[in-house]
């Protein structure tokens, strides 16, 4: 008689969707995506939305455990919300350039040199720079949260020096920038845009205001995240040139199938792994990632609780506005 074979058999592919559907289950836990992820961290997403929304369903959420699928500061921003949660981050590494330019140090020396000025610091920061800020604010909300603030205060924003600018150009109000800037939005450069308007003479450019000023005198609608992608589904135009960063795209093809989007920095036709309209911190977060996070609860974002407290206000105005 022959003995049975010890070998086993080609473990059959793991449908990931599924088991991530199972382990939110089992968990009680929600996904909450931002529009710059993957594709198919978008498409498992329970929310998908702008750092704003994101930070609003993760104060209201009754599930036990938010996986946030997105860059750290958006994951610290959910836990200092709601630390009564289990915040999860499928990549801790996962940073952010804008957040990286603002030390917290060099930031309340900033502070220090301005006294009696109110400061509103964008959510792209650490909680160490929400804790020396009086409000937060995102792309969504800017414009709201400066013209909250009386007309004779004044205000330092930042960190990023772009956004800034336009939200002078918007409130007509003076604000004492800090020199950051996102490494996404700086590649969109004016020359290159002029020849995709050229060659696309049909589209309209949609662009982000984190983009320089000579990129943004061109654009056709100018506004957050989320505010483009509205826009792109009201208009009748068929084509857009998108200067953000390139995963906003998927949704928009998704809600306006029938409509052709372009990325503003599309892939250097020299070094095809290049994409330049792509953020290198967005894109750290897989698929897998968010499976074994949520197999394995971890990695967990955890705050020293005088931190949070610090950093709670600010970000609390900033949800309650616009």
């Amino acid at each position: 008689m022959g003995l049975a074979s010890t070998k086993h058999a080609p473990a059959a592919p793991r449908d990931l969707f599924a088991d991530i559907e199972r382990l939110k289950r089992e968990r009680n836990a929600v996904v909450l995506a931002h529009y710059y992820q993957e594709p198919d961290i978008q498409d498992v997403a329970d929310i998908l939305g702008d750092s704003l929304q994101l930070a609003r369903e993760a104060q209201k959420t009754s599930a036990d455990v938010i996986v946030l699928a997105g860059v750290h500061f958006m994951a610290e921003t959910a836990k200092i919300l709601n630390p009564g949660k289990r915040v999860l981050i499928p990549e801790p590494k996962a940073g952010c350039s804008l957040a990286d330019s603002c030390p917290p140090d060099k930031f309340a020396a900033f502070k220090a040199a301005h006294p009696g000025h109110v400061v509103v610091s964008y959510v792209n920061t650490t909680a160490a720079i929400k804790a020396l800020s009086d409000y937060c604010c995102t792309s969504s909300n800017a414009k709201a949260v400066i013209e909250s603030i009386p007309r004779e205060t004044p205000i330092i924003f930042g960190p990023d020096k772009n956004l800034g600018r336009w939200l002078m150009g918007e409130t007509h109000r003076d604000l004492v920038l800090w020199p950051g800037a996102c490494i996404v939005h700086e590649t969109f450069n004016e020359r290159r845009i002029l020849k995709m308007m050229a060659e696309h003479p049909d589209a309209e450019l949609i662009a982000h205001p984190e983009c320089e000023t000579a990129v943004l005198r061109h654009a056709h609608f100018i506004g957050s995240t989320k505010a483009m992608l509205e826009y792109t589904q009201k208009r009748t135009t068929q084509t857009f040139i998108v200067a953000t960063e390139n995963g906003i795209l998927h949704t928009m093809q998704k809600a306006s199938p029938g409509k052709v989007f372009i990325p503003a920095a599309p892939v250097d036709s020299r070094d095809p792994t290049c994409g330049c309209s792509t953020c290198p911190f967005m894109k750290m977060n897989t698929l897998e990632k968010v499976h074994a996070c949520l197999e394995h609860m971890a990695p967990e974002i955890l705050m020293d609780e005088q931190l949070r407290k610090a950093a709670l206000l600010p970000i609390e105005r900033m949800v309650a506005i616009g």
